[in-house]
């Protein structure tokens, strides 16, 4: 597992990350080891386009078709 160094955090930063650490009953390490998972498994905006390019790109269905699908799920009553 590889290793993280960060310097020059401020100090309000970095009070601010140790006090949520202890709120969620974590180590400053653990919490900042999940917020850097949760960073590394979220797309980016560009990643998502990305992916959603793909997948249209391997499907038939058309603009028209969405948009039909759309106007038939407005139509419905709730």
């Amino acid at each position: 597992m590889g290793s993280i160094h960060v310097r020059d955090v401020s100090d309000e930063t970095l009070l601010t990350l140790k006090l949520r650490a202890t709120r969620s009953g974590q180590s400053l390490q653990a919490f900042i080891r999940q917020l850097l998972d949760q960073e590394a498994v979220t797309l980016t905006t560009e990643e998502a386009a990305h992916q959603a390019r793909a997948i249209a790109a391997r499907s038939s269905v058309t603009a028209d078709d969405v948009a039909a699908v759309i106007a038939e799920m407005r139509e419905r009553p709730v």
